[in-house]
C-alpha cells in the first residue's frame, strides 16, 4: 500500500502545486472584470478582448482548479448522511462514487468533447467576437485538461479510500482540515 500512497502523495503534491498557482486567476478575475465595467460605464467604451478575457479566466480558474477542490475535498456534496458516518465508510461511499459516477464522466467527457476540441484546432477557430481573443481552441482544449485532472485526482481518492478500508491510513481526505481551519 506505501508505494499505492506514494503515488496518491505525488498526485495530491502536483494539485496542491496547481491549486496554488491557479488561485490567483480569482484575483486577475476581478480586476479585469472591474477594469471592464469601469471603461464601460466610466468612459462609455468597451474592449471586446477584455470582455472575453473575463470568459477565458473564468474557464481556466474553475477547469483547471477542479483536480484541487477535489483533494481538499471542497466539492459539492450533500452532507447529510455522509457528515455522520465513520471514515470507513465514507471511504467506500468515495470508492464506488468514484467508480461508477466520476471515472465514467471523465471518460464521457473526453469522448463527447474529442472532435468538438479537435475540430477547433484543426480549423484554426479564431475568436468568439470580432477583435476578441484568438485562443478558442486552447479554451476548448481546457476541457480535456480538466477531464484529466478530475481523473487523476480521482485515482488519488481511490488509493485514500482503499487505505482507510484496509487500515493504512486513518483518513480520506488529509488535506480537508488544512482548508477548514484557514
Amino acid at each position: 500500500m506505501r508505494p499505492l500512497l506514494a503515488l496518491a502523495d505525488g498526485i495530491d503534491a502536483a494539485a496542491r502545486l496547481l491549486g496554488g498557482a491557479v488561485k490567483w486567476l480569482a484575483v486577475l478575475l476581478v480586476l479585469v472584470q472591474f477594469t471592464v465595467v469601469v471603461i464601460r460605464y466610466a468612459f462609455g467604451s468597451s474592449f471586446i478582448m477584455m470582455q472575453e478575457g473575463v470568459v477565458y479566466i473564468h474557464a481556466a480558474l474553475f477547469m483547471l482548479a477542479i483536480g484541487y477542490v477535489y483533494m481538499l475535498d471542497a466539492h459539492v456534496r450533500v452532507d447529510f448522511f455522509y457528515a455522520g458516518w465513520s471514515e470507513k465508510k465514507k471511504a467506500w461511499t468515495d470508492l464506488i462514487g468514484v467508480l461508477v459516477t466520476v471515472l465514467p464522466f471523465c471518460w464521457l467527457l473526453v469522448w463527447a468533447s474529442w472532435g468538438y476540441v479537435s475540430r477547433s484546432f484543426m480549423m484554426g477557430e479564431g475568436p468568439m467576437a470580432v477583435g476578441g481573443l484568438p485562443f478558442t481552441p486552447y479554451l476548448k482544449g481546457l476541457i480535456l485538461v480538466m477531464a484529466g485532472l478530475l481523473a487523476l485526482q480521482s485515482l488519488s481518492v481511490m488509493i485514500r479510500a482503499l487505505a482507510v478500508i484496509t487500515g493504512a491510513a486513518d483518513k480520506l481526505f488529509p488535506f480537508r482540515q488544512a482548508v477548514s481551519e484557514g
